[in-house]
């Protein structure tokens, strides 16, 4: 690809390929099916397209590339609600400070890896734990449905980051502050 002028990017058996315009993309497109039957592979048909990323979106690598910026794809955003669900469960008998202690790892790693995604991806996420660990507290205080309306004001952000809750958001305005230095 290299020696045809074409930009590969590439990690184990995932790539994709740079073009500059829609007929090169389609003229690489044909090498690389070149290349994998001659090597006895085969392109997965779904993800494999032509996509302009400045109009559509793709996903490689976990990240979701849309217009030109990068956001967490749909398959790791469940996987993490699907794990935060795992472990607040309204009906979860320990400690806030115990389960903000198992929930900041799962954070942490996960903000370590999508770290460079826009910013817009994290304030809702931040609010959707926050409004689970409301939902914990209201149980406990014998009310039903999850956390809303005047919880904001009985447990604020800040009752949360007391107890030392991970922001997502907050690590990735640190991750972007550190980058400029």
């Amino acid at each position: 690809m290299q020696e045809a002028g074409i930009e590969m990017v590439r990690y184990a058996d995932d790539f994709v390929l740079l073009c500059r315009t829609e007929e090169a993309a389609w003229s690489a497109l044909e090498r690389v099916k070149e290349w994998t039957v001659q090597a006895g592979l085969t392109l997965h048909p779904e993800k494999t397209r032509i996509v302009n990323a400045a109009e559509g979106e793709f996903v490689f690598l976990g990240y979701r590339f849309k217009r030109g910026k990068k956001y967490p794809g749909p398959k790791p955003l469940k996987k993490l609600k699907d794990t935060i669900r795992q472990r607040t469960k309204r009906t979860n008998g320990n400690s806030m400070a115990c389960i903000i202690g198992r929930l900041n790892p799962v954070l942490a790693g996960w903000m370590e890896y999508f770290k460079h995604a826009y910013k817009t991806s994290f304030p809702d996420l931040d609010g959707w734990i926050r409004m689970r660990l409301r939902s914990i507290l209201r149980k406990r205080s014998k009310r039903r449905g999850r956390g809303r309306g005047m919880d904001h004001h009985r447990w604020p952000n800040a009752y949360f980051a007391g107890l030392g809750l991970y922001s997502l958001a907050a690590a990735h305005a640190s991750a972007c502050q550190s980058s400029r230095r």
